[in-house]
């Protein structure tokens, strides 16, 4: 019998969060208590924020289910090293989907795993290889989650870093947020020293410590640190920006949730009377049709492939250098099907 009421609530939410139903007798006996207790301890749940639904019956039923806000879970081991492995695998490259968020999970998640489960975790890790990698250089996990630490903490971060020349760098910073563009991370935060924001890639950040002192965040120059940091990427010297004009054979949701917002945002537009067929891969998109016009800094290449991925037909307009990566990349695809020259690859330019 659990007489300890707080270890007994907890030992109940996680027989709760178990996707059934438990009959009120069989709760009892797992926990070695009356049903009247399990029926106090199910209002003590309610009252935290848990959405436990009874059923009526002769034994009665209780279930969890989906509420206004997500409530704290309970995990047992296992399942905290596998969402462990799984966001840090994530996190690792700047994958779509993988963004500030669930770095802050990893972060939480990781600061309470006993000694024993981390262990679990990083040999896991370290003996498997991700099939999907991204495209851009991979980070040790921990370096994210120090920072997304920082960042949600407002405490001040303290990191060495290596310019794209090689000089090597220490920054004492004011860190804002953590931004991925679907290849890397960056990391926009206010230089103390220079007394100025900057932006840094991850991926050349090293020995990254949280100082312990906190500052009040200050008002970023721009609307948002994604906004700021693609300006930022536009004024390096190096960096060369095209205008992209690309129209998609499908609605503006489909299009936005599988493009980087880095590419542009999606506009729906009329659709075209003449066009009379479309391919199969586009017929299940075929109520809708929208187009981007922005602006970017990354490798065509990369960006004629993420067009290409989205599953749905697309034609380029521009830029001209754009029009030439897609017709490699059908030409390729092509001769890759044992095609050369002929069908429709679904990938367009005009």
């Amino acid at each position: 019998m659990t007489t300890d009421t707080p270890a007994r609530l907890l030992q109940l939410l996680s027989l709760l969060q178990t996707p059934r139903e438990w009959p009120g007798g069989e709760l009892a006996d797992r926990l070695g208590v009356s049903r009247r207790t399990v029926r106090r301890d199910i209002d003590r749940l309610r009252d935290l924020g848990y959405p436990v639904q009874a059923t009526l019956g002769s034994d009665g039923g209780y279930r969890l289910v989906a509420g206004k806000a997500m409530p704290p879970l309970v995990l047992d081991d296992e399942e905290a090293v596998a969402i462990a492995v799984g966001l840090r695998a994530g996190a690792g490259h700047a994958l779509e989907g993988v963004d500030e968020a669930s770095v802050r999970a990893l972060a939480k998640l990781e600061q309470v795993l006993p000694a024993r489960l981390r262990h679990r975790v990083s040999t896991l890790q370290a003996a498997t290889t991700p099939l999907t990698s991204g495209d851009g250089a991979s980070i040790a996990p921990e370096t994210l989650t120090v920072m997304a630490s920082t960042v949600a903490g407002r405490e001040r971060l303290r990191f060495a870093y290596r310019a794209k020349d090689g000089t090597e760098s220490r920054r004492l910073t004011e860190p804002y947020r953590l931004v991925s563009t679907g290849r890397r991370w960056y990391l926009v935060a206010y230089d103390l020293d220079r007394e100025d924001w900057r932006t840094f890639r991850v991926d050349r950040v090293g020995d990254p410590f949280a100082t312990g002192a906190r500052f009040t965040p200050r008002e970023l120059p721009t609307g948002s640190a994604a906004e700021y940091l693609r300006r930022s990427i536009q004024r390096r010297p190096d960096a060369y920006e095209y205008e992209l004009d690309v129209t998609f054979e499908a609605p503006t949701e489909f299009v936005a949730a599988r493009l980087p917002a880095w590419l542009g945002t999606p506009v729906a537009e009329p659709r075209a009377q003449t066009r009379t067929s479309v391919s199969a891969s586009a017929s299940a998109h075929s109520e809708g049709r929208c187009r981007i016009r922005g602006t970017t800094s990354d490798p065509l290449e990369w960006v004629a492939m993420r067009l290409a991925m989205l599953g749905c037909e697309f034609s380029v307009a521009g830029p001209v250098e754009l029009v030439a990566c897609a017709r490699e990349l059908g030409g390729r695809l092509e001769r890759a099907a044992g095609h050369p020259g002929g069908g429709e690859s679904g990938v367009g330019a005009r």
